[in-house]
């Protein structure tokens, strides 16, 4: 039997990630977060099997708390449920070390799908994004978006610059020197060949990587 830890801002989307859940048997707990740290807290108190991660949480970012929860807690795995396209976060969120990555508008019983093959220790790619990894390795996929060159690391910071955080504020929540923040800000107008940051808010905006 399975614990899942639902983590989402919205109440509507927790309420009914919950009714799913709660229908299969193999699902013996379900928990709720609705912020970043609500999540970690709830990590902090108990094991869980699953968390269903937002990538969009308001008080800090979804891929610092999936980077949080590989550090932290190794045995609990993560899908990713999240408004933006699969084209746009997929493959670095999948980098990073999530388990699978859903839209919001995939169908439930491709979300218990998905479930069920990560809790018996597979990832879950759709079909969708199964074809976006086929061309990745091949070559072919020469429409895929810049930004998925970026590393982990480059990617998170990525967003949060996008986000309009300072160099400074990132170096904090990262816990990193601003020296070491600066480099990897410079690597990420280089690799895209930016000269700002308003130009990489303007590539997410009009990519819809930030809302």
């Amino acid at each position: 039997m399975a614990r899942v830890l639902v983590a989402d801002d919205h109440a509507v989307v927790r309420a009914g990630l919950r009714q799913m859940l709660g229908a299969d048997p193999a699902v013996d707990e379900i928990g709720e977060a609705a912020t970043g740290q609500e999540t970690l807290d709830r990590l902090r108190e108990g094991h869980w099997d699953l968390v269903i991660l937002d990538i969009a949480m308001p008080d800090r970012s979804g891929l610092d708390i999936l980077k949080h929860v590989r550090s932290g807690f190794p045995d609990t795995r993560v899908l990713i449920l999240s408004g933006f396209p699969e084209r746009q976060y997929a493959i670095n969120v999948l980098r990073a070390g999530a388990h699978g990555y859903l839209a919001k508008g995939s169908a439930p019983e491709e979300l218990m799908n998905a479930v069920h093959a990560i809790l018996a220790g597979r990832r879950y790619v759709s079909p969708t994004l199964s074809e976006l990894l086929i061309s990745e390795i091949d070559g072919s996929g020469g429409d895929k978006p810049i930004h998925a060159q970026l590393s982990e690391r480059e990617f998170q910071i990525f967003c949060k610059l996008a986000g309009g955080s300072a160099v400074s504020e990132i170096a904090r929540e990262l816990c990193l020197s601003v020296k070491t923040v600066s480099t990897y800000r410079s690597r990420v107008l280089e690799k895209m060949n930016f000269r700002t940051n308003a130009d990489i808010a303007s590539y997410a905006l009009r990519n819809g990587l930030i809302q």
